[in-house]
């Protein structure tokens, strides 16, 4: 047997599985291409953009100009990360132009998550540059700002389209993304970066809903056939149209720990098609295997990317099973069994994740989990919730249904989901899910359902590192 270490709550549960298993482990069991220079990279991007002229020459005297970053959910925050480098030079570039400071915008395009505090603005983007725009001129995107929102009318899908009014307003809208692998639509970055980060709820609910993450084109994770991607593409052209004029994206590929990988600059579109090769030659990565495995193993801490708590409130711990079978579908059965760690007490964070005991409490009035959409307009703009979002840095009220609907693709694709140490395992079974006292058990019982010797793929590290999507091919 091998002993293998899974997160679990705070700390780590050690399983015994067979040695037949596979233990994939992130930057150990694949290598990352090589790591670049990450400031040099950013300042080729921007002397020689993909499809738009440079910044000195879109920008001068008297332009106003917003650049949008994404919040501490993804990125990295170490010296060599990516908005913490590419934002100070970009700045260089415009002052070069001739812009002033006083008509240069910081927006944190955080979307529905919730606002960042001071202290973690200097966490992920450093002391110096906070301090040069704080506070007037380092902002929030606001979703519920009725002053702050403008409507752009609606896409080729039929999909809302309202967007902050400071990048609409904005004379040069410079978007600063991360490539990295996503269940939601394959890669961060390019136009998704303003498809959710800079829209509403009503915006997002377009492709965040049951009818397009349990369309078949949404497993496995991809770009090239997902209609939740051409969702993001159409938000991101309706916003440009409604604009006049292009987003200018500079975007870095991100290793195993958020190292930049490379950095591509331009109008999106041509970023996307520019630096989703690279992501892919990180991402996507093959395993030299006959059949898919039969079962899944991995572990939930009680804190990951979108916060305290994600381990253990029962609708996050449900979205991240999910997340891992859209990342890993191709090498997984048909009704592949999951087995999942998680100390599963209940905790639901009210503080950060206000609406979610609501959102749960709502799921046992319904058949199925996709069902709950029924109740998104009244939980959305629920006063109480929206105010918290606004002003107590809490997640916007809509955010749970988007994370529900990600649940709902792990009990399509999955026979059976076995949560191991939960301490409060009526939860577990109100997500639909078995609760088992031991990883032992949990193996017999799955192997009652796929059969004796199983193929059985373990996941450690599944949430603290940069994560891949596993394909079946030869590496």
């Amino acid at each position: 047997m091998i002993s293998v270490p899974l997160e679990y709550g705070d700390g780590i549960m050690t399983v015994e599985v067979p040695n037949s298993s596979l233990v994939f482990w992130p930057g150990r069991s694949h290598q990352d291409p090589p790591e670049v220079d990450p400031a040099e990279a950013t300042r080729r991007a921007l002397e020689a953009p993909l499809g738009l002229p440079p910044l000195r020459e879109l920008a001068r005297p008297g332009s106003r100009v917003i650049i949008a970053f994404p919040d501490r959910v993804k990125g990295g925050a170490h010296e060599r990360a990516h908005r913490k480098v590419a934002i100070p030079l970009i700045v260089q570039e415009l002052e070069r132009a001739g812009v002033r400071l006083a008509d240069i915008t910081l927006l944190c395009a955080m979307g529905l998550h919730r606002k960042n505090t001071y202290e973690e603005l200097v966490h992920y983007l450093g002391r110096p540059l906070v301090q040069a725009f704080w506070p007037d001129q380092l902002l929030m995107h606001d979703a519920e700002d009725p002053a702050g929102i403008t409507a752009l009318g609606t896409t080729e899908h039929g999909d809302v389209v309202e967007v902050n009014r400071l990048v609409a307003d904005a004379d040069l809208a410079i978007l600063v993304g991360h490539t990295q692998g996503n269940p939601y639509g394959g890669y961060s970055g390019g136009y998704k970066m303003a498809a959710t980060g800079i829209t509403t709820w009503r915006s997002i609910r377009g492709h965040h809903s049951p009818r397009t993450m349990l369309r078949s084109d949404f497993v496995p994770v991809n770009v090239e056939h997902s209609h939740m991607r051409r969702q993001f593409d159409a938000v991101g052209r309706a916003i440009e149209r409604g604009m006049g004029k292009r987003f200018f994206c500079v975007d870095a590929v991100l290793g195993t720990d958020a190292q930049v990988l490379g950095v591509f600059a331009g109008a999106p579109d041509a970023v996307q098609e520019a630096s989703w090769p690279l992501a892919s030659r990180r991402t996507d990565v093959a395993l030299d295997i006959a059949e898919p495995f039969d079962v899944v193993v991995f572990g939930l801490p009680r804190s990951f990317h979108y916060g305290p708590g994600m381990g253990t409130n029962p609708i996050l711990m449900l979205q991240a099973i999910g997340a891992q079978i859209v990342r890993h579908r191709d090498v997984l059965r048909d009704g592949v069994v999951v087995i999942a760690a998680s100390v599963c007490d209940g905790w639901f964070n009210d503080s950060w994740f206000p609406s979610y005991r609501l959102v749960f409490e709502r799921l046992a009035q319904v058949n199925e989990l996709a069902e709950v959409n029924a109740f998104e307009e009244e939980i959305s703009t629920d006063p109480r919730l929206v105010w918290k979002y606004r002003a107590e840095f809490a997640y916007h009220p809509f955010h749970a249904f988007s994370m529900v609907y990600m649940g709902a693709v792990a009990h399509r694709y999955a026979e059976r989901i076995f949560i191991v140490g939960a301490r409060a395992p009526g939860f577990a079974r109100a997500m639909g899910c078995v609760p088992v006292a031991s990883f032992a058990d949990a193996l017999r019982q799955a192997e009652r359902i796929v059969g004796t010797a199983p193929r059985i793929l373990v996941l450690p590290q599944a949430f603290t590192r940069v994560p891949v999507h596993l394909r079946r091919g030869r590496r």
